[in-house]
């Protein structure tokens, strides 16, 4: 199950306390103070693990604890730190406050770790508070709690290229066809409600990931039909990639889609149509499309190389489109 948004309540470890003892040994009338400090409690550490794609570990984990700190003991002995407990997360996790949603962290590299939540000190012993005028303390403090906060993790897909387009488009059937992703594909609106993370590998052993972002509707930006849920998702792909039914079967236009969908975009965060983007018009099998594609062409002056027809279904024109989405992501010599 694909889980981009969590709360859990994280609890670092207290300290231990610390103790009042002394020494006992034969021969040694005034062994003095011998309690020892008590050990550090564990702390929270988040690291970003590559392998993760989603949330899903945290679904049915409310609270997490690490490990408390051992109290002290006698002859001075200190007692053991608890384990630091460190939670794995996927790149792209937004670190929020659950109350005031202050981003705390934007965890995007992968293997970088943070401390979210320090385990408590641990507490001196009486051997602590020997001095010369107190040479039996009988005193000790106890170990500080461990900090506790309550977090909300938010994914935002981090992938080098989002399929875009409207329900029943076609672009479940178009990421099946570039990648080795099984994904379920139904003639009916709202099929993918889910993203769908696709992994592209090349010849030159060079990758790909690509991303199904559902269906956007209408209002997308105003949060109507599953907006924000999956709008957010775009904000960090590298490169858009506009899938548009040529068809029209559904009572679609492409020219209308692709405007709304440039809008939606826009109104969302205008700075996602300055990302590098291809022009995909899917179902050119169908005998609308040929009709279509000449209303599309003459409706928007776009750079020939940034528009593909093609058949998710078929494969037809797949080849062709497949370099150049290779070409834009990996453009200056860069390969993911």
């Amino acid at each position: 199950m694909f889980i981009d948004s969590v709360v859990v309540s994280l609890h670092a470890g207290k300290g231990g306390s610390g103790v009042v003892a002394w020494r006992r040994e034969k021969f040694i009338p005034k062994g003095g103070p011998a309690g020892g400090d008590g050990g550090n409690g564990g702390s929270l550490i988040l690291k970003v693990d590559s392998h993760l794609l989603s949330l899903e570990d945290y679904r049915n984990k409310k609270i997490v604890l690490a490990e408390n700190g051992r109290d002290g003991s006698g002859s001075n002995k200190k007692g053991r730190n608890g384990k630091d407990l460190t939670l794995n997360v996927p790149p792209g996790t937004l670190v929020k406050d659950a109350k005031t949603k202050e981003v705390l962290f934007d965890l995007t590299e992968v293997n970088s770790e943070v401390v979210l939540c320090r385990g408590g000190r641990g507490g001196k012993g009486n051997c602590r508070f020997k001095s010369p005028t107190n040479q039996a303390p009988n005193i000790f403090t106890e170990g500080t709690k461990g900090e506790s906060k309550e977090i909300e993790f938010e994914l935002k897909l981090i992938a080098d290229v989002g399929l875009i387009g409207f329900p029943n488009s076609g672009k479940s059937t178009l990421i099946s066809s570039l990648t080795n992703v099984s994904v379920k594909i139904a003639p009916y609106p709202f099929t993918t409600l889910r993203p769908n993370i696709g992994l592209i590998e090349f010849d030159d052993f060079s990758k790909i990931f690509i991303a199904d972002i559902p269906g956007i509707i209408e209002g997308a930006h105003l949060n109507k039909g599953l907006g924000f849920s999956f709008l957010k998702h775009i904000e960090r792909t590298s490169t858009l990639v506009f899938v548009i039914d040529l068809s029209g079967i559904d009572g679609r236009d492409p020219v209308e889609d692709f405007t709304v969908l440039q809008n939606e975009l826009k109104k969302y965060s205008p700075e996602l149509l300055n990302k590098p983007f291809l022009v995909a018009l899917n179902k050119i099998d169908t005998m609308e499309a040929k009709d279509n594609l000449k209303r599309f062409k003459k409706s928007f002056s776009l750079d020939k190389n940034l528009i593909f027809t093609l058949s998710a279904l078929t494969k037809e024109g797949l080849s062709k489109f497949l370099e150049a989405l290779k070409s834009i992501v990996q453009k200056d010599g860069k390969k993911f």
